[in-house]
């Protein structure tokens, strides 16, 4: 029994250690993924992989419907740059905590991307975000939809002047249709002032510029869509602040501010964060004039389903331009996915050629090397 006790033992001492040694196996193995996955996040490039691995166009474009679907409803706030200025406050202190719990991925090399790209695009953010809340606020809707409409063009034509970026005749029609569907639909009113007219002109540009700028910075200079708010977000403030005393009108520190309306207010402010953050991403993964269409494919899919789950009348002329919207969107991303189809083929077969130029061009070697062995061989059999 004491022979049969001690074997026991013996085995139950070496069982234990070897379950020891795989346990430690394991946890180095899982020790050395989190630390690869940690330097990995923490560099630009890793970064900017990871944001394309797990949010591509679909997912982003998503994500960004979902959301700007959700920001509906009024408080009866009537202080838009205010407003805007509380939200972009919020995002900013959302990103601190984000950076104090090392969340905010890393920043590109400052050598990469000048400051004065980023203080412009926090400036052209400022004026973008605050006179469209400031349009909304003198305009009507089918007035601001109308500035909104000429977006698209001034996108186009501004990728043109500063990328020399063109497209294809096939896509300009598809964008005319999109636009003349949209404008059909939700062009019902055009009541506005001259104020609130300037206002809304004015608007047109910096936001086709934003767009762009959002876009290119993250597809060429590896930044992604939260630490590029970090960098821009301080800026844009700052001009939101200069921007209050000309756009809102006087009175906003005497209303109401009880808790319900705090709520709102602050609720708001976090569906904006994640609104400017969808919104981002989808730049990044798309182009400024995807962006575009995919807000106005919002304001389609808003329309028909307010007519076809809440039983809203918003006539005939406005389901028919909706559906032709919808249309010309179709084939707009149609021609997109078929473009993009042909890049990929286009970079594959760019790839597959040096290899093959190589191989072509290591057979002489190889016969070379050959006959020398041959010629070798042969005087030494000739000695």
């Amino acid at each position: 029994m004491g022979l049969i006790g001690s074997l026991l033992q013996n085995g139950a001492r070496k069982f234990i250690k070897r379950k020891d040694s795989d346990a430690g196996e394991t946890g180095r193995a899982l020790e050395e993924l989190r630390s690869s996955l940690y330097n990995e996040f923490r560099t630009s490039e890793g970064a900017k992989k990871h944001q394309q691995r797990f949010c591509g166009p679909i997912v982003a474009m998503t994500f960004n419907f979902l959301v700007a679907v959700g920001v509906m409803g009024k408080i009866g706030f009537n202080f838009p740059i205010f407003l805007t200025l509380i939200h972009y406050t919020t995002a900013w202190i959302l990103l601190a905590i984000f950076k104090s719990l090392a969340l905010l991925p890393v920043s590109p090399p400052s050598k990469s991307t000048p400051f004065t790209s980023l203080f412009c695009l926090g400036v052209v953010m400022s004026f973008a975000s605050g006179l469209a809340n400031a349009s909304l606020k003198h305009n009507s809707i089918g007035f601001y939809q109308m500035a909104k409409i000429a977006v698209t063009p001034t996108i186009v034509l501004a990728e043109f002047v500063l990328f020399r970026k063109t497209i294809s005749y096939k896509k300009v029609l598809s964008l005319a249709v999109v636009s003349a569907g949209v404008a059909v639909a939700t062009v019902t009113d055009l009541q506005f002032n001259i104020f609130g007219a300037c206002i809304a002109i004015i608007w047109i540009i910096p936001s086709a510029i934003n767009k762009i700028l959002w876009s290119n910075l993250q597809q060429q200079a590896n930044w992604t869509a939260l630490a590029l708010m970090w960098k821009t977000t301080p800026v844009t403030i700052l001009f939101l602040l200069a921007l209050m005393p000309w756009l809102d009108p006087p009175g906003a520190l005497l209303f109401k501010w009880d808790l319900h309306n705090s709520s709102a207010i602050f609720i708001s402010a976090l569906l904006g964060f994640l609104l400017q953050w969808s919104g981002a991403l989808a730049l990044g993964a798309t182009s400024a004039t995807s962006h575009v269409v995919l807000g106005q494919f919002k304001t389609c899919v808003i329309l028909l389903g307010g007519f076809l789950i809440f039983n809203s009348d918003p006539g005939l002329v406005s389901i028919g331009g909706a559906i032709l919207a919808l249309g010309g969107m179709s084939t707009y991303t149609s021609l997109n996915l078929q473009e993009s189809h042909e890049n990929l083929n286009s970079q594959n077969q760019k790839q597959a050629l040096p290899l093959s130029k190589s191989k072509t061009e290591a057979e002489p070697p190889t016969e070379d090397a050959t006959s020398s062995t041959s010629t070798a061989t042969s005087n030494a059999n000739a000695v």
